[in-house]
This record gives structure tokens, sequence and C-alpha cells, in this order.
């Protein structure tokens, strides 16, 4: 499986502005001794990919984007991490894999699965960005060729990141229009008396106090001394820069609508509760006693406030800076499986918004950022790092989501059918991903080799949605 590079270019030099960047905290923990997670965007071409245009497009378009993409991490003189313009060699970061030529759509399919495993545990290089391109281009039963984007988290979170690829596409049936995206604004509530909102808040207040006290505590204990349970989902070792096996799931998103409408909270708050659904139905089919075990997800919180997704044009010129890592973890405990509810998804999606809506409002997100913030002055970003690092190694799974653009993309007349992303280098056993894109919602499904089954989790989650849109349906 060795790449061969079919483009021949000049180094690129891109020294002119010589001025070194401060690495942000959150970049310093994600590309240390503890941690090194990426992030894989892939887009499925449906039409065979024509690489010649790669080079252009990298240096013309995806490098201009922002300085990182053009610098490594070093140190200075006082050993703080910089990030250092480099000369960029682009044969360096595109990787065009060989395989054997007029073999079946299955075995090719064979073939890209084992290759974005192998992607996906593959360190990259520190002596250059922190960035590869990889082209695929041989057809597969989703797609007629794939481009795999494989960023480091240390350039920037996935809000950002994606928002880099979606620069470098144009819509398909106009280029000349700007892409559009769902709206995450939510309804105004309605406006009540100053006298009636002093009532209100003052219990609000003292309530909110002792709920984020609770939750702060409870995330510490998570962090530290309070490991889930091992189970079906959680070997408990130590996984890191293990290979991931990663799959998708695709859902209609008229049919999420229907349910949002059914049950009056978010998309978002609707997918995660059908996903821990399907992750303990899973659970149970493989060991019925882990079916009410301590299991948590780590939820990945954007907190920047805005109420819409930007453009990275727009990201440049805001007022206060949207590059970068800007999130928040949150603990969500995954409710218990019992007989109940085993057979309503509906239930488990009531429950996990009432957690993700407290936890979303809670200090504890803001105090759990300032425990952080002190572990680095006092110990350094190597102590900070490794405690994210148990903090994600002691849930059993990860879950993070973005937006995709309502209408179809094309990345230099490629048209792009699918587009998904996975995280990769976390100690877990389990990731999921959610990602929106024109009508359909791609659910990522990232898996520790040897521990769990792909393909039985995958078909629990669809079942779980299935289950919940006919729920749903008869509600009407």
């Amino acid at each position: 499986m060795k790449s061969k590079l079919q483009i021949k270019t000049e180094k690129i030099n891109l020294q002119e502005k010589d001025a070194s960047e401060p690495v942000s905290p959150t970049g310093q923990y994600f590309n240390s001794k503890s941690l090194s997670v990426c992030i894989l965007a892939v887009l499925e071409s449906e039409v065979p990919v024509d690489d010649s245009c790669a080079i252009p497009q990298l240096r013309d378009v995806f490098l201009p984007i922002n300085p990182r993409f053009s610098s490594i991490m070093i140190n200075d003189k006082k050993g703080v991490k910089q990030w250092k313009k480099v000369q960029v060699n682009l044969q360096d970061h595109l990787i065009i894999p060989r395989f054997p030529e007029g073999v079946s759509v299955e075995s090719y399919n064979e073939y890209f699965d084992e290759y974005l495993t192998k992607t996906s545990s593959d360190l990259l290089p520190q002596n250059r960005p922190l960035w590869e391109v990889h082209i695929f281009k041989y057809p597969t039963s989703k797609a007629a060729g794939h481009i795999i984007f494989k960023l480091h988290h240390a350039l920037g979170d996935g809000y950002s990141l994606m928002g880099a690829l979606l620069s470098c596409v144009k819509r398909a049936d106009n280029p000349s229009l700007p892409l559009t995206f769902p709206t995450t604004r939510s309804s105004s509530a309605n406006k009540s008396s100053n006298s009636t909102r002093i009532i209100e808040w003052v219990p609000q207040t003292i309530s909110a106090i002792f709920k984020g006290a609770y939750d702060f505590g409870w995330s510490i204990l998570k962090s530290t001394y309070n490991p889930d349970d091992k189970t079906p989902i959680r070997s408990g070792k130590s996984q890191g820069f293990q290979p991931t096996k990663i799959s998708t799931i695709e859902l209609s998103l008229d049919h999420i609508k229907l349910i949002k409408a059914r049950v009056g909270t978010t998309i978002n708050d609707i997918l995660a509760g059908i996903v821990f659904h399907g992750i303990r139905v899973y659970m149970q089919e493989i060991d019925p006693e882990s079916s009410i075990s301590q299991s948590t997800a780590l939820v990945l919180l954007n907190t920047r406030n805005i109420t819409r997704y930007i453009s990275v044009k727009e990201m440049k010129t805001a007022s206060t800076k949207m590059w970068g890592n800007q999130f928040a973890f949150l603990h969500v405990a995954i409710p218990e499986l019992i007989d109940d509810n085993s057979s309503n998804p509906l239930d488990f999606v009531y429950k996990t918004q009432q957690q993700i809506t407290r936890l979303r409002n809670s200090p504890a997100v803001y105090l759990t950022a300032q425990c952080l913030e002190i572990e680095r002055k006092c110990k350094g970003p190597e102590a900070a790092a490794e405690l994210i690092y148990n903090t994600m190694n002691k849930s059993s799974m990860g879950m993070t989501n973005m937006i995709g653009p309502i209408e179809k993309v094309a990345l230099v007349n490629h048209p792009v059918k699918g587009i998904y992303f996975m995280v990769c280098g976390t100690p877990k056993s389990l990731v999921i991903t959610i990602m929106s894109y024109m009508q359909t919602v791609r659910i990522g499904v990232g898996v520790e080799k040897g521990l769990i089954d792909s393909q039985k989790l995958t078909s629990c989650i669809k079942n779980a949605f299935d289950l919940a849109y006919e729920a749903a349906s008869k509600s009407q």
C-alpha cells in the first residue's frame, strides 16, 4: 500500500512574512506527548478524481486560507511553542495510493476501508505542516473516488477546519452563488414583565449555582477518580494512536425534522438520543448486564457566541477571533436501557435533551475550562494535556457534530455526493461524528478494531432511528 505521487512541483517559499505566532493552549494539548489528535474529512466524488488539479488547488486556494497550513510547531528559546512558517513542498502532503487495477467494487470497498483505517493511525510528521491530502482514485460502492483531508486538531477545531475545506469548494449548480447553511437560531421566547423576570430570576440563579457546583464536581470525578465501567464499547485500554475502523450511516434530514416536530428539541439532541439508544441496545445484545452500566459520553460543545455558520473570510474579519479551538467537553450520562423504554428511542431523546440543555447552560463548562487553565499555568501544558487524555480515557465514547451546506458542492469540477468526518488519535474505543449535507445527515462511527462489531453497532443505531421515526409518525 505504498503511495506514489503523480505530480511534481517546486517548493513554495512562504517565508516572506516570517513572524512566529504563539500556539494556543488547546493547540499545545492536542499535539503533545499524551495526545496527537487529527480530523479526517472525507469527500465522496461523483466522478473519477483528476489529480492533475490537486497541486494548483492546494497552492492557490488551500494554503492561503490560514498561515498555520504553512507552519510547523517549534519551541522558542524559552520553551514556548510557536507556529513557524516554513517552505512547503506540496509533494510531501499529497498522497495517492496505488492498488490493483480492474478488480471488483467490493474489493475496492475493502481496500478503501483498510486505507482509511491505516490513515487514521499514522502520525503526521512534526517536521512539516500538520496536514495531508489523500486521493483514493478507485470506485467504491459509495463514490467514483474519494478525497481525504487529514488535518491536525492543533490547527483548529472542526468548526474552523471544516470552514477551511468549504472555502475550497463552490456550489455545483452555480459557482457564483454563496453556500448556505442551516440556521441554528432558536425561536425567541415570549417577553414577560420586569417584575415577573425578577421573580423568576432569583430561584433560577440559586438553582443554577447548586446545579453548576454538582456538574463541576461530577465532571472532575469523571476525569480523575471515577472511570466508566468496562463494557462492550469500552475496553479500558489506551486506544491513542491505534487504528480506527470507520463506517457511516446515512439518515434522511426530512425524517429527522419530522421527529423534531414531534419532540420539540434540536436536531443534535435528537440524534444524540437516538445514537445512545442504539448503543445501549448493542451493549445489551453483547452483554445483557452492560445495559445498565455506568457509561458516559464526552459531547463537544462549540463555545463561539454565534447563531450561524460563518465563512473563513468572516472568521478573519470578525471583531473576536473565531478561528482556532473554541469548544468545551460535556459529560453526558448515557441513559440506562430498561424494559419500559427499550422499544421507544424517543424516551432516550427526552432524557438526553434534558441533560444536554442543563449542562450546556451550566457554570460547570466555564469552571472546567478554568481548572484546565490553572493546571497549565501551575504544571505546564503537558500536564494539562495529560488531564485531557485522562478525561477522554475514562469516558466510554466521544461525540461531535458539524453542519454542512444545503446545496451540492463541487471541488474543482468534482461534484461531491457525500461528506463525513472522523476524529482520530483519542484514547477512546468509540467515537461518533455527525454531519449534515444537502438533505442527508451522515453519522460516522469510529470503533476500536477487535473490540466493537462495527456492522452490528451501525445496524443497532439505524434500527433505533427507524423506531424513533415510526413512533413520531404515529403521533402526528
